[in-house]
């Protein structure tokens, strides 16, 4: 087994996100399995006290009290500028799916809208000094929803792609990630290249990216003589964590936010690595909306206020996604390749 001397990472936080779709590691929200490793830029109390086999407690209830920003003038200028008119006065229109914890899901009321995704389409409505109208939908329904003029905005972890960036402008507000988790007793502390997956049991989706990176990383081992990876696949997650905790496997190769979550909430797994879900190209997730409609150097200049004024590390911190944070908002990146 690959056993390095390293300190793991616990990501304690509120949740993780992903689009669950055909297994426990399949495709994330964005409709792409994509992500970076980054280094965590902000935490919270009850994040930094996090540790392998400690449990967070995350608010699931109506009352969020969400973290929230001041006007900013320059985001309000420029969307003046751009003859920008939202959907609906004075209100800034964002669809979410809440499907997904923790990026976006229903309080236990089963009617308010929470999650990471929300929150940070709170703070981009304050900054611009509108009011948050979120709308929910099934993931697959936003680009018809933004084009046709239904919604003003989407936040909910959708990956830049050269190819949608021909129908949408985007403003990055997260990398996106893919993790390695192991029992939170595991002596695996580090998986970082190659050689640290040789010979181990590794559950990963089918047909998903991060089982590509692990073919090609397998594919190097086994030409250089070393064990080959053991792969596991699974149609559920309570399977997949029986198959990790009874030690018949050694560690899940998925989406980082939702075992994060789990990880958060349970204390039976821990982060021991984590890769851009396009490795090896990177990927973002951003906010999106109508290509040259004059809404997204606005939010680019929201997000950028609150990245500085520090309210954006807070809401990822209380979701348990601070790993995923970026320290600069960029509209439109470079995307993911076209196919």
């Amino acid at each position: 087994m690959a056993i390095k001397k390293k300190t793991a990472v616990l990501i304690g936080g509120v949740a993780a996100v992903a689009l669950i779709a055909g297994g426990i590691t399949a495709a994330v929200l964005s409709g792409n399995s994509a992500a970076e490793a980054t280094p965590a830029d902000s935490t919270s109390e009850s994040t930094a006290a996090a540790g392998a086999g400690d449990t967070v407690e995350f608010n699931l209830g109506p009352d969020q009290d969400r973290i929230r920003l001041d006007e900013v003038p320059e985001a309000v200028a420029a969307i003046k500028a751009s003859g920008f008119e939202p959907i609906e006065t004075g209100k800034l229109t964002v669809v979410v799916s809440p499907y997904v914890a923790p990026l976006g899901l229903y309080a236990d009321d089963d009617t308010t809208l929470i999650g990471n995704e929300t929150d940070i389409a709170q703070l981009i409505a304050d900054g611009l000094g509108l009011e948050l109208n979120l709308q929910p939908a099934a993931w697959a329904d936003w680009p018809l929803g933004i084009q046709s003029g239904k919604y003003d905005l989407i936040t909910s972890n959708v990956t830049v792609t050269e190819e949608r960036k021909d129908l949408y402008d985007f403003a990055s507000y997260r990398e996106d990630l893919l993790g390695f988790y192991v029992k939170s007793d595991s002596e695996i502390d580090s998986i970082e290249e190659a050689e640290d997956v040789a010979g181990l049991k590794i559950i990963v989706g089918s047909g998903t990216n991060q089982e590509k990176i692990l073919q090609a990383w397998d594919a190097e081992n086994i030409a250089a003589g070393l064990d080959p990876v053991e792969y596991q696949y699974f149609d559920d997650t309570a399977a997949a964590n029986l198959a990790l905790q009874s030690g018949r496997a050694d560690a899940n190769f998925g989406p980082n936010a939702t075992a994060a979550y789990a990880a958060a909430q349970t204390g039976e797994t821990k982060l021991v690595g984590t890769f851009n879900g396009g490795y090896p190209a990177h990927a973002n997730i951003a906010a999106g909306t109508l290509k040259g409609n004059g809404l997204i150097e606005g939010v680019n200049l929201v997000l950028n206020a609150a990245i500085d004024g520090g309210e954006y590390g807070e809401v990822l911190a209380r979701w348990g996604l601070t790993s995923e944070a970026v320290t600069k908002a960029e509209v439109n990146p470079p995307g993911l390749p076209r196919e």
